[in-house]
């Protein structure tokens, strides 16, 4: 079965690049953004502005579905979850390891100094922010089964950080989607945000996995513009917040693919934020690759092959970017996954 998504935007291409890409250069330890010691990159940032006007799913609500199907049947909601009770550590950091079947570690710190969060495993190296004011964190499995190491590390002087605590563990998921499954600190929702009850909207009129992505990258599309000023603009440490992309109906490359990995892993469809290079103009760039049983066609030319990841660009869409940034994926380099 073949199934090509709608794309309704006209053309709209090198201002949205131009800003998404914004701020993507080598970054040392101390900024927000995930570091490898294979490949070093930054992530633009950006923060957005208060909501302003209608909420976009009461001006255009989803329309009602045939009455002679079986819609989409959503698997329980996948959690992430800090655990007190199993958290352990000294310094005021606090970590939790009882979800590392599940594809995740959870933590907490408290200090007066800016911290960060390391994830080792091999050679990948992901650097996170670390919230010094005691906010449960989740933070992604994203290399899969094999033996990690959790540092914490707490800002000295300048650019300088110290490790506080350290811990390590063998890791052994229950499959390898469980990490894209979940909410995490940069695909930040909950069974009460407004994006997972939109997307359960959306499923509920779909037959299956492939319809509900199909309906999220339309509603994404139709109703979340490019933010030039606020990529223009971008400061360094900003974390989406998928509920408020959908109020403000705008946002950046960021925005679009946390809102749209929280909607469909709200569904049980595992969805992975990807950051990496995009050509021609080697872009630093996020968007979104998704796993379905199912085959069709997602975007202009995007074959979703039957058991496979499937890529899925919602910025590059739903602004109207042409073949040659859409193409077939091969001009897309993942780097980092979420």
């Amino acid at each position: 079965m073949a199934r090509k998504f709608k794309l309704w935007s006209t053309l709209f291409l090198l201002l949205c690049l131009g800003g998404c890409i914004q701020g993507h250069t080598d970054i040392p330890l101390e900024e927000v953004s995930p570091s490898s010691s294979s490949s070093s990159s930054k992530m633009a940032s950006s923060i957005p502005e208060e909501p302003e006007g209608s909420t976009p799913e009461d001006e255009n609500p989803p329309a009602a579905a045939p009455s002679d199907f079986t819609p989409y049947q959503a698997p329980a909601f996948a959690r992430a979850d800090f655990d007190p009770s199993s958290a352990e550590g000294e310094n005021g950091v606090m970590v939790d390891l009882s979800g590392l079947s599940r594809g995740y570690v959870a933590v907490t710190a408290n200090s007066d100094r800016r911290m960060k969060f390391r994830v080792e495993t091999g050679e990948q190296i992901y650097n996170y922010d670390l919230p010094p004011d005691g906010t449960p964190t989740i933070y992604p499995l994203q290399s899969g089964d094999g033996s990690y190491v959790f540092r914490a590390l707490t800002n000295t002087a300048g650019t300088n950080y110290a490790e506080v605590y350290s811990t390590e563990a063998e890791v052994q998921l229950e499959d390898e989607f469980q990490p894209f499954l979940r909410p995490s600190q940069y695909v930040d929702y909950n069974e009460d945000s407004r994006c997972v009850k939109l997307a359960a909207e959306l499923a509920s009129q779909q037959p299956d996995a492939l319809g509900v992505v199909e309906a999220v990258f339309d509603y994404i599309c139709g109703h979340v513009t490019y933010d030039k000023e606020k990529a223009a603009t971008v400061n360094k440490g900003y974390l989406p917040q998928p509920d408020e992309t959908l109020t403000i109906g705008k946002g950046i490359c960021f925005d679009y693919a946390s809102l749209a990995a929280a909607m469909l892993r709200s569904q049980g469809i595992p969805t992975k934020m990807v950051f990496g290079y995009v050509q021609p103009g080697d872009l630093y760039h996020a968007w979104n690759m998704f796993y379905t049983d199912e085959s069709g066609w997602v975007t202009v030319e995007y074959e979703v092959e039957s058991n496979s990841w499937s890529r899925l660009d919602m910025t590059f869409a739903a602004n109207g970017a042409d073949s040659q940034f859409i193409g077939d994926g091969t001009n897309y380099t993942d780097v980092y996954f979420y």
